[in-house]
C-alpha cells in the first residue's frame, strides 16, 4: 500500500473534534480540551453527535459514522482529532466511505480504541494517521505535559523528517534482541490490532515495523492476544518489533497461577531473530511519544535506536 501523506497543519486552521468510540464520564473535559486547541491558535468544530451516549458507546453507530463522514467530507477542516478511545470504532468499519477518506486526506488524530480505524484507513486508502493525544483524555488538563505537546504539534506541523524517538529525561530505550530492521511504522493497540485481523479492514504488515502497547491486560490475555499474531503469521512479516508501555498488565489476584508480563513477550518474540526495543514512551501515559502510521522507520536494535526517516505530513 502506497503511503498518502496529509498537508500539514497551520496556525488558524480548523480541527474537527468527532467521539466515533466511547464518551468521557465527565463532558467538560471536552470543553476543557477544546480550549486548549484554541489557545494554541486553532479553530475548532465539534461533531453534532459529540457528547451523546448510548451505554458504552458515543451514540448509536449512525450519529458516530456521520460526525467522522462529516468531517472528512467539510474541505474547511484540515485536522480531525478524537474524544477518546473507550469501545466502538471497530463497530464503523464496514459502514465508512473509504472513498471519501480517500479523496480528502487529513491529519486523524487518536489511539486505543482508536487503532482500528487507523489501521483500516491505512488498509483502505493509504492514509498515514497519527497516535497522539486524544481532546478528553490529553488535552483537558490545567496542564499538559510538555514532553507530550512539543513532540505531538512538531509532528502534525513540520514537513523535516522526524528524526531519532527519543524518551523523556534521556529515560534509556531496552533490547530485546539486537539487528537491524526497517519498514513501514503500523500497529498501535495490541487488542485492538488482534480484534480486526481476519478482516478486510487488517493492512498487510509484510517488511513493516510493528509497534504494540496496550492496558489493563492480565499476562494471560497479552499471551493469548500475541498468539493470535503469531498463528495469524504477523510475527513472521515483520522487519522489527517496538515495544511501547504495556500498562497495568499484571494480575491484581495474587492467589492466581500466572507468568508475568514480560515472561510472556519473551516467550513470543525473542526468537524471532529480529531486532526488538522495548520501553518506548508510548500508550496509555501522560509522556506519550506520538507515532505516525505508514511512514519509514528504521530500528537499529544492536546501537539501541530508533529513527524515522521521513516527515509525517506534506
Amino acid at each position: 500500500m502506497r503511503s498518502v501523506k496529509p498537508q500539514k497543519l497551520k496556525k488558524g486552521d480548523l480541527i474537527g473534534v468527532i467521539s466515533p468510540a466511547s464518551s468521557p464520564d465527565d463532558l467538560t473535559r471536552i470543553e476543557k480540551g477544546i480550549k486548549y486547541l484554541e489557545s494554541n491558535g486553532y479553530n475548532v468544530l465539534v461533531g453534532k453527535n459529540v457528547g451523546k451516549e448510548k451505554g458504552y458507546l458515543a451514540g448509536d453507530d449512525d450519529e458516530r459514522l456521520s460526525d467522522l463522514h462529516e468531517m472528512f467530507g467539510n474541505k474547511n477542516v484540515k485536522a480531525i482529532f478524537n474524544v477518546r478511545g473507550g469501545y466502538g470504532s471497530g463497530r464503523l468499519l464496514d459502514k465508512i466511505n473509504y472513498n471519501l477518506i480517500k479523496k480528502n486526506p487529513k491529519i486523524f488524530v487518536g489511539y486505543s480504541d482508536i487503532t482500528a480505524l487507523q489501521l483500516a484507513f491505512y488498509a483502505k486508502t493509504g492514509l498515514v494517521t497519527f497516535a497522539g493525544p486524544m481532546v478528553a483524555v490529553d488535552f483537558w488538563k490545567d496542564e499538559v505535559d510538555t514532553f507530550t505537546e512539543e513532540v505531538f504539534w512538531r509532528t502534525i506541523t513540520s514537513t523535516k523528517k522526524i528524526g531519532k524517538i527519543q524518551n523523556p529525561n534521556q529515560e534509556k530505550l531496552f533490547i530485546l534482541s539486537k539487528g537491524r530492521g526497517e519498514g513501514k511504522l503500523l500497529g498501535g493497540n495490541l487488542a485492538l490490532v488482534g480484534s480486526i485481523m481476519g478482516t478486510p479492514y487488517f493492512p498487510s504488515f509484510k517488511d513493516s515495523v510493528l509497534i504494540l502497547e496496550d492496558i489493563g491486560e492480565s499476562p494471560y490475555r497479552v499471551d493469548r492476544l500475541l498468539n493470535q499474531l503469531r498463528l495469524g503469521n504477523v510475527l513472521k512479516q515483520v522487519n522489527a518489533i517496538i515495544l511501547g508501555r504495556f500498562v497495568d498488565c499484571y494480575d491484581s489476584d495474587t492467589s492466581k497461577k500466572t507468568q508475568t508480563l514480560n515472561e510472556v513477550i519473551s516467550d513470543y518474540l525473542e526468537n524471532l531473530n529480529i531486532p526488538i526495543i522495548y520501553n518506548v514512551k508510548h500508550g496509555h501515559i501522560s509522556e506519550n511519544i506520538t507515532i505516525p502510521f505508514g511512514i519509514k522507520c528504521n530500528v537499529n536494535a544492536s546501537r539501541g535506536f530508533i529513527d524515522i526517516t521521513e516527515s509525517a505530513v506534506s
